[in-house]
């Protein structure tokens, strides 16, 4: 099947990808099958990657002698077999001290970072390379008029007059329906892993394009991902400017990005450098803002402000009764309300909750996450 092949050279690429970036790998081989062709050419491929490798024979489930076709893995020349027992468990704590020996010291410095992780993204050819090479003043990341120059994230560590940065660019991410070769959706995949990885995400967007559909789908990511923000619209010294230009853009933005009212819009120009420092005072607010703590007492006055406000909703002659409200997390700031009912807690209310907290505690760029549990449920 074509689809099967494709599913197996895709699963090569990403196994070649993650043997990239592993500072250790343990290489898993079935001791009922014996040392198959399939090993082999892994472990060839392990053997080029000059990393270090752990060697698991599984299935060694017999207690007492050991089966002697373990022997027969040492053709595979990557180093000594050690006998596994996935479901026993047997051999686990051998194949994970191996595997902590090879891994570095961590430094003082590594356990205590306190830099602000930065992740640039947004569509093909949008200029998140440019902007990196104009914060940094070399050209630290290809720039090609091609879109799709950088395959991978790329990490790079800044300290300037606002603080400490780690800057990671990434692969311009396309529609779906146009990532057709492998090293394309992998590049997404990593992508998406940035991310994951970042503090702040600088979103950024061609101002001579606007918002685009991919534009929202790179922008929810960051919002699904719980990530500070910050909308990029670069390129703006291509841009005829007239009066109220750039107010006229901020509206069109907010209107469609409208999930993302919470994210504060700088508007640059990577060629000229128009605005540029303005971004790390902004990644510090947001940052700053998604790691705000609010004690129980102060979220409760709002709350029962706003309620007197605008009364909960009822159903069928059930009023909405919100006991009391406490922020469990930062980063996104989250928080849980204790209701009677979940299921009168309608979205519209939720936002406005939401709203009210904004309005007294800022909370910009940002994005919210509130859960609702009824009263029973477990805490």
């Amino acid at each position: 099947m074509q689809t099967d092949s494709e599913i197996l050279t895709f699963m090569r690429d990403q196994a070649l990808a993650a043997i990239e970036t592993a500072t250790v790998i343990v290489l898993v081989c079935d001791i009922n099958t014996g040392v198959t062709a399939a090993d082999k050419e892994v472990a060839n491929m392990l053997l080029r990657s000059k990393k270090p490798v752990v060697l698991a024979v599984n299935k060694m489930d017999s207690v007492g002698a050991l089966n002697p076709d373990i022997y027969e893995f040492y053709a595979l020349g990557v180093g000594d077999p050690i006998a596994v027992s996935a479901v026993h468990g047997h051999g686990t704590d051998e194949v994970l001290d191996l595997c902590l020996s090879y891994f570095p010291e961590e430094t003082e410095e590594e356990n205590e970072d306190d830099r602000i992780k930065i992740t640039v993204i947004g569509k093909p050819n949008v200029g998140k390379s440019s902007i990196i090479n104009r914060i940094l003043g070399e050209e630290r990341v290809i720039v090609s008029d091609m879109a799709g120059t950088t395959r991978d994230a790329v990490d790079t560590p800044l300290e300037n007059e606002w603080g400490k940065y780690l800057l990671i660019d990434t692969a311009g991410m396309r529609k779906h329906s146009r990532v057709t070769d492998r090293i394309e959706k992998f590049s997404v995949m990593r992508a998406q892993t940035a991310i994951d990885r970042s503090d702040v995400c600088l979103i950024m967007i061609d101002a001579r394009d606007g918002v685009t559909e991919q534009d929202t789908k790179v922008a929810g990511l960051a919002h699904e991902a719980g990530k500070a923000s910050i909308i990029v619209v670069n390129k703006w010294d291509l841009v005829e400017k007239e009066t109220n230009t750039m107010d006229k853009m901020r509206e069109k933005i907010r209107a469609d990005l409208s999930f993302m009212q919470y994210a504060p819009i700088v508007f640059v120009s990577a060629l000229t450098g128009q605005r540029v420092d303005r971004i790390f005072e902004l990644a510090n607010y947001v940052n700053q803002q998604a790691s705000t703590r609010i004690t129980t007492g102060m979220l409760n006055n709002v709350l029962a402000d706003a309620q007197a406000r605008v009364q909960p909703p009822t159903d069928k002659g059930k009023r909405l009764k919100i006991f009391y409200m406490t922020q469990t997390g930062i980063k996104p700031p989250q928080f849980v309300l204790f209701v009677n009912d979940a299921e009168l807690f309608h979205f519209s209310y939720q936002r406005y909750i939401e709203n009210q907290i904004r309005a007294t505690f800022g909370l910009e760029g940002t994005p919210i996450r509130m859960t609702i549990r009824q009263r029973g449920d477990n805490e």
